[in-house]
């Protein structure tokens, strides 16, 4: 696989191609392309200038590394348009069933305190009496989130026993976020924010799946 060196500076150049890994298993690589296989057998697709397992690692590749569809498109030997349509194709085949909800998509600048109650999580937490173990940018949330407290060395044995209990649980969830942030494409997304919800979902989707 080689991907294009493209930056501001050699814009309207021509693009030199480089070798590169990507630091996924194998075995997620040929899941993926198992999916686009069956996916093209079912609806009888003609011969593709990509097969399958470089058409899963083109959209992995835009995942993780959030490449440009110009440098796809150099680095795979197809077209932009092409690229395009590979990447779109490729996350309509995720496995399906792990993800329970998404928002819809907001400005990065939306505070959080802001978004949760705009998308009714804070009401629908109340009513279903669901405890919420949230961050600091959620304190003033009220109903069932709880978040440390403040200054925690200068608090109470008590309190700064609640804020140790607190990470503790939170732990598993933090880890779940760092790994998503892994995926470069959620960093600074170019897509519509029409199939940005599509996008999250395969993200979320890609790490946790079987494919033994």
């Amino acid at each position: 696989m080689v991907i294009p060196l493209s930056t501001p500076a050699t814009e309207g150049a021509l693009s030199v191609p480089y070798p590169a890994t990507l630091d996924v298993p194998h075995e997620l690589v040929e899941h993926v392309a198992w999916l686009l296989y069956e996916h093209r057998r079912v609806r009888n697709t003609r011969w593709r200038k990509l097969g399958c397992f470089k058409q899963a690692l083109l959209t992995l590749v835009h995942l993780l590394k959030n490449e440009t569809f110009s440098q796809l498109g150099a680095g795979f030997g197809i077209s932009q348009a092409t690229a395009w349509r590979y990447v779109d194709e490729a996350l309509d085949v995720r496995p399906d069933g792990t993800p329970l909800w998404f928002s819809r998509a907001t400005p990065g600048r939306t505070h959080d305190l802001t978004a949760a109650p705009a998308h009714g999580i804070v009401q629908a937490c109340l009513t279903r009496q669901i405890l919420v173990l949230a961050d600091r940018a959620h304190q003033g949330a009220g109903a069932t989130f709880r978040t440390p407290y403040y200054h925690h060395s200068e608090q109470p044995a008590h309190y700064q026993q609640f804020n140790r209990d607190h990470a503790r649980l939170r732990a598993p969830g933090e880890r779940a976020f760092a790994q998503l942030k892994s995926w470069r494409l959620l960093r600074r997304a170019r897509r519509s924010t029409r199939r940005i919800d599509t996008i999250f979902q395969a993200v979320h989707t890609l790490p946790t799946c079987n494919y033994s």
